[in-house]
């Protein structure tokens, strides 16, 4: 009986915890993706509640432990850089802006790939550009032209999936948040500490600085998007004019700002997005599914976007594994994934934007708010406020399918 082989668009986190576990089940496994190496860079990330487990299950958990970024909580600034409140790491497996398991995302997809040992196949600087579903099989053709035939494909390529793109046309909306943010990795100084530093202005405007264990420091540039003005600029603007941009949106910002913006021109790994989430009314057509961020991105500011990719990879895996027919795994895996994706979507009221206040009362409103919710008597209070629904999940135990072979594709 030949081994079942999937191709997975997409190589950051989703896909390769995706391959990962499909390998130990006795899958062929190969992933496509358009950058053309593995990319190291990304910011901090991560990882709460059920996806906790999936690591243990994975045997991963010491691994990701050891690459923590070292971050010991978050604070609040003020004007100077004054620390107007502060919230340090708990020891909890879902609680905290900062969270017991802090990593940076490149960290993360290097373990995942390290952890296949080789065993799935990788193809760099190439991307999805046909898919045809024969009731039997899946028909790929990649950009460099080369056409392979799989029994299940898988988007894993993120918010923005050109691949989901191929096979749903309809029944896929993308959600704006209002808010953009453009992320890069500066040089690191003595005046940079263990904590995510969090700065704001009025007008919807922050900077925040965030350590790694790499000997650099790890920055972001946010805006809240208001009124009229277009939210899909950012997404049609060049590199060098999201740069001039950013200059004369932060030129008056206080703080660390005109450090990072002088930074600019010396980031290599500058990233900028619109923020929002993907609604999809359901994760597969055929022999083709979505997962990660392509099916149901639940924003930055969520604080579910790894443990939902880390959790999806093992349930969908799971359900392929444990099923011989296609449509049976794909329903498990929106039967068990569903509730969970909806419970992360749904976002406090006024998120993101009452905690980056468009006028300075707003801003010091939110500050007070902060200084509340830092006190030991709002300890509780401010443990829920920070606590997205990790751990709300059923989680279904596949480790059998370890032991036996995937049944017939």
């Amino acid at each position: 009986m030949s081994r079942p082989s999937i191709l997975i668009a997409g190589a950051s986190i989703a896909g390769p915890a995706l391959a990962l576990w499909l390998t130990r089940y006795g899958w062929d496994t190969t992933i496509v993706e358009r950058a053309p190496a593995f990319r190291t860079g990304g910011q901090n990330i991560d990882i709460r509640g059920a996806a906790r487990e999936v690591l243990r299950r994975a045997g991963l958990e010491d691994a990701v432990r050891a690459a923590n970024t070292g971050e010991v909580g978050t604070r609040f600034l003020g004007a100077g850089g004054a620390v107007v409140a502060e919230f340090p790491v708990q020891k909890s497996e879902t609680a905290g802006a900062t969270a017991e398991l802090e990593i940076l995302r490149g960290d993360l997809a290097r373990i995942f790939v390290d952890a296949g040992d080789g065993q799935t196949e990788y193809l760099y600087g190439d991307r999805i550009v046909a898919l045809d579903d024969t009731g039997t099989d899946v028909v790929v053709t990649l950009e460099s032209g080369t056409e392979r035939r799989f029994d299940v494909v898988v988007a894993a390529d993120g918010m923005r999936s050109s691949t989901r793109g191929l096979v749903f046309a309809d029944g896929v909306s993308l959600r704006p948040l209002g808010m953009e943010m453009t992320y890069l990795t500066i040089p690191r100084t003595d005046a940079d500490t263990s904590w995510w530093n969090w700065y704001n202005e009025p007008g919807g405007l922050a900077v925040t600085l965030r350590p790694d264990r790499h000997g650099t420091t790890r920055a972001v540039l946010s805006s809240v998007i208001y009124g009229d003005r277009d939210e899909a600029a950012g997404g049609r603007r060049s590199r060098d004019e999201q740069k001039d941009h950013l200059r004369q949106q932060f030129a008056h910002v206080g703080w660390q700002a005109p450090r990072v913006l002088d930074a600019l021109d010396g980031a290599d790994d500058m990233y900028f997005e619109t923020i929002g989430q993907v609604k999809a009314e359901q994760w597969s057509r055929g022999r083709v599914a979505l997962t990660g961020d392509a099916a149901w991105c639940a924003s930055p500011v969520s604080g579910m976007g790894t443990s939902l990719s880390v959790v999806g990879a093992y349930v969908l895996a799971g359900e392929l594994a444990a099923h011989v027919d296609h449509r049976d795994a794909f329903a498990g895996y929106e039967r068990v994934m569903r509730p969970y994706v909806d419970q992360a979507q749904r976002l406090p009221p006024g998120v993101p934007q009452i905690a980056n206040p468009r006028t300075r009362l707003g801003l010091e409103t939110f500050r007070v708010a902060l200084r509340i919710a830092s006190s030991p008597v709002a300890g509780k209070l401010s443990g829920r406020l920070f606590s997205p629904p990790a751990d709300k999940i059923d989680l279904p135990d596949y480790a059998h399918l370890e032991q036996v072979a995937s049944g017939p594709w």
